[in-house]
Protein backbone atom coordinates (compact mmCIF):
# COMPACT_ATOMS: atom_id res chain seq x y z
CA UNK A 1 0.00 0.00 0.00
CA UNK A 2 1.57 3.39 -1.09
CA UNK A 3 -0.05 6.63 -0.49
CA UNK A 4 0.51 10.00 -2.54
CA UNK A 5 1.55 12.70 0.16
CA UNK A 6 3.13 15.83 -1.92
CA UNK A 7 4.21 16.57 -5.52
CA UNK A 8 7.64 18.22 -6.08
CA UNK A 9 8.64 19.44 -9.67
CA UNK A 10 6.50 17.34 -11.36
CA UNK A 11 7.40 13.93 -9.50
CA UNK A 12 5.43 11.83 -6.94
CA UNK A 13 6.46 11.65 -3.60
CA UNK A 14 5.54 8.41 -2.19
CA UNK A 15 5.25 7.36 1.53
CA UNK A 16 4.87 3.68 2.79
CA UNK A 17 2.81 3.16 5.75
CA UNK A 18 4.26 0.13 6.11
CA UNK A 19 7.77 0.97 5.94
CA UNK A 20 10.06 1.11 9.24
CA UNK A 21 12.07 4.39 8.15
CA UNK A 22 14.15 4.95 11.65
CA UNK A 23 14.76 1.26 11.72
CA UNK A 24 16.16 1.62 7.96
CA UNK A 25 18.43 4.20 9.00
CA UNK A 26 19.84 1.85 11.76
CA UNK A 27 21.01 -0.59 9.09
CA UNK A 28 22.20 2.29 7.10
CA UNK A 29 24.09 3.29 10.21
CA UNK A 30 26.10 0.08 10.36
CA UNK A 31 23.76 -1.50 12.89
CA UNK A 32 23.18 -5.02 12.38
CA UNK A 33 19.23 -6.04 12.68
CA UNK A 34 17.55 -9.44 11.09
CA UNK A 35 14.44 -8.56 12.55
CA UNK A 36 12.81 -4.98 13.52
CA UNK A 37 12.60 -6.44 17.34
CA UNK A 38 16.55 -6.58 17.06
CA UNK A 39 15.71 -2.58 17.28
CA UNK A 40 14.15 -2.45 20.49
CA UNK A 41 17.55 -5.24 21.98
CA UNK A 42 19.48 -2.54 20.59
CA UNK A 43 18.12 0.45 22.41
CA UNK A 44 18.11 -1.86 25.46
CA UNK A 45 21.73 -2.91 25.56
CA UNK A 46 22.72 1.08 24.63
CA UNK A 47 20.30 2.60 27.65
CA UNK A 48 21.96 -0.19 30.55
CA UNK A 49 25.27 0.61 29.63
CA UNK A 50 24.86 4.36 29.60
CA UNK A 51 22.94 4.33 32.60
CA UNK A 52 24.97 1.88 35.05
CA UNK A 53 22.24 -0.95 34.74
CA UNK A 54 23.00 -4.77 34.14
CA UNK A 55 19.77 -4.63 32.03
CA UNK A 56 17.06 -2.39 30.77
CA UNK A 57 14.19 -3.27 29.20
CA UNK A 58 11.75 -1.73 26.70
CA UNK A 59 7.75 -0.34 27.92
CA UNK A 60 5.60 1.42 26.58
CA UNK A 61 5.26 4.05 28.75
CA UNK A 62 7.17 5.01 32.09
CA UNK A 63 3.72 4.47 34.09
CA UNK A 64 3.63 0.74 32.94
CA UNK A 65 6.68 0.41 34.04
CA UNK A 66 6.30 1.28 37.43
CA UNK A 67 2.88 -0.70 37.21
CA UNK A 68 5.18 -3.74 36.22
CA UNK A 69 7.80 -3.29 38.96
CA UNK A 70 4.77 -3.10 41.29
CA UNK A 71 3.32 -6.10 40.37
CA UNK A 72 7.03 -8.03 39.94
CA UNK A 73 7.66 -7.05 43.87
CA UNK A 74 4.01 -8.54 44.55
CA UNK A 75 3.15 -5.11 46.71
CA UNK A 76 -0.52 -5.87 46.03
CA UNK A 77 0.08 -8.91 48.60
CA UNK A 78 1.71 -6.65 51.21
CA UNK A 79 0.00 -4.40 53.96
CA UNK A 80 2.49 -1.50 53.35
CA UNK A 81 1.35 1.55 52.19
CA UNK A 82 3.70 3.33 49.10
CA UNK A 83 4.58 7.01 49.85
CA UNK A 84 5.00 9.10 47.14
CA UNK A 85 5.56 13.23 46.86
CA UNK A 86 2.44 14.86 46.60
CA UNK A 87 3.71 16.90 44.03
CA UNK A 88 3.74 14.34 41.03
CA UNK A 89 2.88 13.22 37.51
CA UNK A 90 -1.27 11.77 38.27
CA UNK A 91 -0.54 8.53 36.76
CA UNK A 92 1.93 7.53 39.59
CA UNK A 93 -0.67 6.95 42.12
CA UNK A 94 -3.36 6.30 40.05
CA UNK A 95 -1.22 3.20 38.30
CA UNK A 96 -0.60 2.30 42.48
CA UNK A 97 -4.07 2.11 43.14
CA UNK A 98 -4.60 0.09 39.70
CA UNK A 99 -1.57 -2.52 40.59
CA UNK A 100 -4.09 -3.06 43.85
CA UNK A 101 -2.01 -0.52 46.39
CA UNK A 102 -2.16 1.29 49.06
CA UNK A 103 -0.53 4.87 48.86
CA UNK A 104 0.15 8.15 50.49
CA UNK A 105 1.26 11.49 50.01
CA UNK A 106 4.32 13.24 51.87
CA UNK A 107 5.55 16.85 51.30
CA UNK A 108 9.04 16.28 49.49
CA UNK A 109 10.80 18.69 47.03
CA UNK A 110 12.38 16.35 44.51
CA UNK A 111 14.92 16.72 41.25
CA UNK A 112 14.70 14.31 38.47
CA UNK A 113 13.91 11.28 40.64
CA UNK A 114 12.54 9.59 43.31
CA UNK A 115 11.64 6.45 45.19
CA UNK A 116 8.42 4.64 45.61
CA UNK A 117 8.69 4.30 49.32
CA UNK A 118 9.60 1.68 50.78
CA UNK A 119 10.31 -0.39 47.69
CA UNK A 120 13.27 -0.21 45.90
CA UNK A 121 11.34 1.33 42.81
CA UNK A 122 12.54 4.91 41.62
CA UNK A 123 10.58 7.32 39.36
CA UNK A 124 13.12 8.41 37.25
CA UNK A 125 10.81 10.03 34.12
CA UNK A 126 12.78 13.32 34.51
CA UNK A 127 16.56 12.22 34.70
CA UNK A 128 18.49 10.72 31.93
CA UNK A 129 22.22 11.00 32.27
CA UNK A 130 24.95 9.04 32.13
CA UNK A 131 25.61 6.57 35.59
CA UNK A 132 22.47 7.58 36.70
CA UNK A 133 21.62 3.58 37.80
CA UNK A 134 20.50 3.66 41.48
CA UNK A 135 22.38 0.14 42.34
CA UNK A 136 20.12 -2.65 42.59
CA UNK A 137 16.62 -0.95 42.09
CA UNK A 138 14.22 -0.92 39.78
CA UNK A 139 14.45 2.21 38.16
CA UNK A 140 12.19 3.58 35.63
CA UNK A 141 12.56 5.77 32.90
CA UNK A 142 10.61 8.26 30.61
CA UNK A 143 10.79 9.13 26.78
CA UNK A 144 8.81 11.76 26.00
CA UNK A 145 8.70 15.35 23.70
CA UNK A 146 8.74 17.30 27.48
CA UNK A 147 11.81 14.92 28.80
CA UNK A 148 15.12 14.68 27.82
CA UNK A 149 15.31 11.83 25.32
CA UNK A 150 12.40 13.21 23.20
CA UNK A 151 10.85 9.99 21.89
CA UNK A 152 6.95 10.71 20.88
CA UNK A 153 6.13 7.65 23.90
CA UNK A 154 8.27 4.76 25.59
CA UNK A 155 9.98 4.24 29.06
CA UNK A 156 11.92 1.43 30.31
CA UNK A 157 12.83 -0.11 33.18
CA UNK A 158 16.76 -0.52 35.04
CA UNK A 159 17.55 -3.43 36.71
CA UNK A 160 20.48 -5.47 37.89
CA UNK A 161 18.22 -8.57 38.27
CA UNK A 162 18.12 -11.14 35.67
CA UNK A 163 15.21 -13.12 36.50
CA UNK A 164 13.23 -10.09 36.80
CA UNK A 165 14.55 -8.60 33.35
CA UNK A 166 13.69 -11.89 31.94
CA UNK A 167 9.57 -11.53 33.71
CA UNK A 168 9.77 -8.05 32.25
CA UNK A 169 10.15 -8.96 29.09
CA UNK A 170 7.52 -11.70 29.09
CA UNK A 171 4.33 -10.02 30.38
CA UNK A 172 5.01 -6.82 28.92
CA UNK A 173 3.82 -8.61 25.68
CA UNK A 174 0.76 -10.50 26.85
CA UNK A 175 2.59 -13.05 28.60
CA UNK A 176 4.84 -13.72 24.76
CA UNK A 177 8.53 -15.02 25.58
CA UNK A 178 11.39 -12.61 24.82
CA UNK A 179 12.92 -15.16 22.00
CA UNK A 180 12.72 -13.92 18.36
CA UNK A 181 12.40 -17.52 16.86
CA UNK A 182 9.17 -18.51 18.27
CA UNK A 183 6.37 -18.44 16.23
CA UNK A 184 2.98 -16.90 18.45
CA UNK A 185 1.47 -20.26 16.76
CA UNK A 186 4.05 -22.24 18.60
CA UNK A 187 4.38 -19.96 22.18
CA UNK A 188 3.58 -21.93 25.44
CA UNK A 189 1.95 -19.16 27.29
CA UNK A 190 3.47 -19.15 31.38
CA UNK A 191 2.24 -15.85 32.59
CA UNK A 192 0.09 -13.74 32.63
CA UNK A 193 0.42 -10.35 30.92
CA UNK A 194 -0.04 -7.02 29.60
CA UNK A 195 -0.15 -5.43 26.57
CA UNK A 196 2.98 -3.11 27.33
CA UNK A 197 5.73 -3.65 25.07
CA UNK A 198 7.93 -0.91 23.20
CA UNK A 199 7.00 -1.31 19.24
CA UNK A 200 10.29 -1.93 16.96
CA UNK A 201 10.17 1.61 15.36
CA UNK A 202 9.80 3.52 18.58
CA UNK A 203 12.82 1.96 19.64
CA UNK A 204 14.64 2.43 16.62
CA UNK A 205 14.04 5.95 16.66
CA UNK A 206 14.78 6.61 20.22
CA UNK A 207 18.39 5.13 19.76
CA UNK A 208 18.72 7.44 16.97
CA UNK A 209 17.84 10.51 19.35
CA UNK A 210 20.15 8.94 21.89
CA UNK A 211 22.97 8.92 19.45
CA UNK A 212 22.49 12.28 19.12
CA UNK A 213 22.49 13.50 23.03
CA UNK A 214 25.59 14.13 25.13
CA UNK A 215 26.68 11.95 27.87
CA UNK A 216 25.86 14.77 30.64
CA UNK A 217 22.30 15.77 30.74
CA UNK A 218 20.67 18.02 33.21
CA UNK A 219 17.37 16.79 35.13
CA UNK A 220 13.78 18.10 33.73
CA UNK A 221 12.51 19.20 36.23
CA UNK A 222 11.57 18.32 39.85
CA UNK A 223 8.24 18.44 41.97
CA UNK A 224 8.52 22.26 40.85
CA UNK A 225 6.66 21.42 37.84
CA UNK A 226 3.71 19.79 39.55
CA UNK A 227 0.78 21.18 41.75
CA UNK A 228 -0.51 19.30 45.39
CA UNK A 229 -2.01 16.04 44.30
CA UNK A 230 -3.70 15.49 47.81
CA UNK A 231 -5.87 18.37 46.71
CA UNK A 232 -7.24 16.59 44.37
CA UNK A 233 -11.16 15.04 44.63
CA UNK A 234 -9.76 11.90 43.18
CA UNK A 235 -7.72 11.17 45.75
CA UNK A 236 -10.00 12.23 48.61
CA UNK A 237 -8.96 16.11 48.67
CA UNK A 238 -11.28 19.27 48.46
Amino acid sequence: MVRIINVLEGGLVLFDPFREYAIEELIEQGYEIGTPWDAVSLFEEKVAEYAGSKYAVAIDNCTDALFLCLKYLKCDEKDQTITVPKKTYVSVPMTIHNAGCKFDFEDLEWQGIYQLKPYPIYDSALRFTKGMYVQDSFQCLSFHRKKVLKLTKGGMILTNDLAAAEWFKTVRAKGRHPHKDTLYTNEVFTEMGWNMYMPPEYAARGLLIFNQLPEENKDAGGSNLYHDLAKQPVFGGI
